[in-house]
């Protein structure tokens, strides 16, 4: 973690992801030499959306900077739901692949839900199957979702026991705002989940110790909605114009204004920078956790 120049502390996600990668690639090469197990990550890809590209092809490189086995499947954008539902049942049978994922989203006439309630819950890398997410919610082991968990995870490092603190969740999404609000609810924290809907949206986030912001919205939480000395977890990722860049140019900004509450905050992720580069190495995690659990073998502790 870094001090800014306004004494913001800013939590760097490089740091901490390069760290976590770090641990991961230790992991694989115990489970090489101890077990032969290499553990394997594969990816759909459907379709060419620019954006997917971009994160399918850094997953890649990750996955195999750390040692394990990457699998890439691409389908055109035309392919129809059966084909894809086709390629997840071949890897839910495919006994070197032990966590993939469909990378979404996925073309109009493939339904998001159908895809994965098809994935075989052991091998849900994303953890979005919904018996990952029940048992999220009752407190049993699962495959969690791997944005939630990097939030997480920063947020303890910038503010250590998390106990009894009061984190505002803004956001209610399967993907990143209930399962992180399950994640804060086991860390002993009370929850407030907040949305488009909720009343005084501005003074729910004031009264919060962690404030996670999950809308999509870019800059809609301002500085004057952080409490003073919040832990502030942005994970929005959002493109906005940037004329002074030149004509049709962009920027990615986050769903907190990061230049007012950085004044604010005690503890503050950037965009980009933050909780985006957490997100692969979390995925990573998942899968080394998915062939340990698969082949019955113990992870160590601190894992």
């Amino acid at each position: 973690m870094s001090t800014s120049p306004s004494n913001g502390k800013i939590i760097d996600g490089k740091i901490i992801a390069t760290a976590l990668k770090a641990r991961v690639a230790a992991e694989v090469a115990r489970l090489k030499a101890e077990h032969g197990l290499t553990p394997g990550l594969a990816v759909v890809l459907v379709g060419n959306d620019p954006a997917s590209e971009v994160y399918v092809r850094n997953k890649g490189i990750a996955t195999v900077e750390a040692g394990m086995n990457s699998f890439e499947y691409r389908l055109p954008g035309t392919a129809s739901q059966d084909e894809v539902l086709a390629k997840v049942r071949e890897l839910n049978a495919d006994p070197a692949v032990h966590g993939f994922l469909v990378q979404f989203p996925v073309p109009d006439q493939i339904s998001q839900q159908a895809v994965i309630d098809a994935i075989d819950p052991n091998k849900d890398a994303d953890g979005l199957h919904p018996l990952n997410a029940g048992r999220l919610a009752s407190g049993l082991p699962a495959m969690v979702p791997a944005t939630p968990e990097g939030c997480v995870i920063m947020a303890k490092l910038a503010g250590g026991d998390l106990s009894g603190k009061h984190a505002v969740v803004i956001g209610r999404s399967n993907l990143v705002g209930k399962p992180v609000a399950q994640l804060l609810l086991k860390e002993n924290c009370t929850v407030t989940i907040a949305h488009s809907r909720s009343h005084d949206l501005p003074g729910l986030a004031r009264q919060a110790d962690i404030l996670v912001a999950a809308v999509g919205r870019p800059n809609m939480v301002r500085g004057d909605w952080v409490k003073p000395g919040a832990i502030v977890i942005d994970v929005g990722i959002n493109r906005v114009p940037a004329p002074e860049k030149g004509e049709g140019k962009t920027r990615l900004v986050g769903d907190v204004a990061f230049d007012e509450a950085v004044k604010v905050a005690g503890a503050i992720t950037p965009v980009p920078g933050g909780v985006g580069l957490m997100t692969v190495a979390c995925l990573m995690r998942n899968t080394v956790i998915a062939a340990c659990r698969q082949n019955g073998i113990a992870l160590p502790k601190d894992f």
